[in-house]
């Protein structure tokens, strides 16, 4: 069993001390590496970020309003010392943030330093720590990112740290199992909640509260776990034509906003986006894709006008969008991972051919 008593003793000095230091929203920073070291064991490193599975509250039996990223790295790992049965673990705190604070910068520092990390020929794979909230958008960035046969796994928790029966000491175990395992390389990243593997490719959040709510509802999960072993459904593969974006030497990215469908939407809001300075527009459409018709005579005009690139999703959780005449077709992808191609896409200097590509037949 995951030594919750450790963690319990830990969180609680961190709860009783007098007042908090501020932390940082992003860092970087190599943690302890005084961890026995087992030749025989695989290397892996874990990338942490914040989120719920750092967080912390004073009361066990409470599951919302605590502080998200609360607890430091090696306060995660002295909690499951079994970590040190599967791998020799090396920690950095990229930051300590909820993920609606995830920004652009430490997303793409996060990609660049995993990128050098899965370069060495010593380290067998990546576990990054995130929150929930906007996982599959960080985790759908680095499977775009992300050049390498070595498995990436993004990992988190419904439940803070002190809740009762928390989830992430679990979680956490399974996923450097998982990043440690031969037979998970060439999958891309994968995202691993409630004993389930999954691609990040076609993950989503389902449910706002439940433990098990990442899937794939038309795609599947890759895999589950018994005993803390990973089992795969089928062999390595990736999603058919999967693109790759190099932002080893990006430091900044386009901005790409998401406009809600709904009746009588107002169409000026597509026009202060573009005003305030977006690239590209997510139109996240009724049905499959649907926009009023004001609102799509303003978009044509924005197109026209200003070189908007943009991408029509869906309001739904799964469907296929289909482009319309002046509208990239968003596929399969919904709004926030159409944001994310879209925003890469543009990074990468993609003009309308390519766009229609990488949208259309790769989303």
């Amino acid at each position: 069993m995951v030594s919750l008593k450790l963690l319990a003793l830990r969180v609680s000095a961190c709860l009783t001390a007098a007042t908090p230091l501020p932390v940082p929203e992003t860092f970087s920073f190599t943690v302890r590496q005084d961890r026995p070291f087992n030749a025989s064991l695989p290397n892996v490193t874990i990338f942490a970020t914040g989120g719920t599975i750092a967080g912390s509250v004073a009361s066990s039996d409470q599951t919302s309003g605590y502080r998200a990223g609360a607890l430091g790295v090696d306060i995660l790992i002295g909690a499951v010392p079994q970590l040190l049965n599967v791998s020799n673990v090396k920690a950095v705190q990229i930051a300590n943030v909820w993920s609606p604070s995830i920004t652009p910068e430490i997303l793409l520092n996060l990609t660049q330093q995993v990128q050098r990390e899965l370069d060495d020929p010593y380290c067998a794979g990546i576990v990054i720590t995130h929150g929930t909230d906007t996982l599959e958008e960080s985790s759908f960035f680095l499977d775009l990112a992300i050049r390498s046969e070595k498995p990436v796994v993004f990992v988190g928790a419904m439940r803070p740290a002190t809740a009762v029966s928390a989830d992430g000491p679990i979680n956490l175990l399974e996923a450097v199992t998982l990043a440690a395992d031969p037979m998970a390389r060439g999958r891309g990243t994968m995202i691993v909640l409630s004993d389930r593997i999954s691609s990040a490719y076609f993950t989503t959040k389902t449910n706002a509260n439940s433990l098990d709510t990442f899937r794939a509802g038309e795609q599947g999960f890759l895999g589950f776990f018994i005993n803390i072993k990973p089992k795969f459904y089928n062999t390595p593969s990736l999603p058919l034509g999967k693109p790759y974006f190099d932002v080893m030497n990006t430091t900044s990215l386009p901005e790409v906003d998401i406009l809600y469908g709904h009746q009588a939407l107002n169409p000026a809001l597509a026009e202060a986006a573009v005003n305030s300075g977006a690239k590209g527009l997510v139109l996240a459409g009724m049905g499959a894709g649907a926009w009023t018709e004001p609102g799509s005579e303003v978009i044509q005009k924005l197109v026209e006008t200003h070189g908007t690139a943009v991408v029509s999703s869906r309001r739904p959780a799964d469907g296929y969008v289909a482009p319309h005449s002046f509208i990239y077709g968003g596929g399969f992808l919904n709004p926030q991972k159409a944001r994310i191609m879209l925003q890469l896409a543009l990074n990468a200097g993609y003009e309308e051919a390519q766009l229609r590509t990488v949208l259309e037949y790769y989303g």
